[in-house]
């Protein structure tokens, strides 16, 4: 990322939707960090982020929360130089707690296709591991496995 550029196509918007996946299933603070304006703006539950150096910050503690973090994340809908997208991500905490998170984002990117807000709603659900449905290794999502949609999520 930052390509593909708005305004957004389905195509293009789907494009930017996976590569934004694969970004946070790296759980590279920094990596995932660039492809947000400096000055970027974010609201994630009821915190609000500003910067590239408070989205590592903030990053950086979700994922020494979150383990095992596996993500996917889904188009719902776009126009010019916005897209929102449903998700669920799978993890579980110290104690071996699993948790299946469920949210929405609103996304909006300037000219050179950096994210420039996001904002996110997000509701934790508990899980046995039992009832876990994402199984790939660690890493990016195999294109192979099914997406929310085909998961009935």
């Amino acid at each position: 990322m930052p390509a593909p550029l708005p305004p957004f196509t389905h195509e293009t918007a789907t494009q930017k939707v996976r590569l934004a996946e694969d970004g946070w299933n790296s759980r590279d603070p920094q990596r995932v960090s660039l492809v947000y304006t400096p000055e970027s703006q974010w609201r994630n539950r009821a915190e609000f982020v500003t910067g590239r150096a408070e989205i590592v910050a903030f990053l950086t503690r979700k994922w020494a929360k979150e383990l095992d973090y596996r993500l996917i994340k889904e188009l719902w809908a776009f126009t010019d130089n916005r897209i929102a997208v449903r998700f669920a991500y799978e993890w579980h905490d110290d104690s071996n707690n699993w948790f299946r998170s469920y949210g929405n984002e609103n996304w909006e990117f300037d000219a050179e296709g950096l994210m420039q807000r996001r904002f996110a709603c997000i509701n934790d659900l508990p899980i046995k591991e039992s009832d876990r449905k994402f199984h790939w290794p660690l890493g990016r999502r195999p294109d192979d496995h099914p997406g929310l949609s085909d998961l009935g999520l």
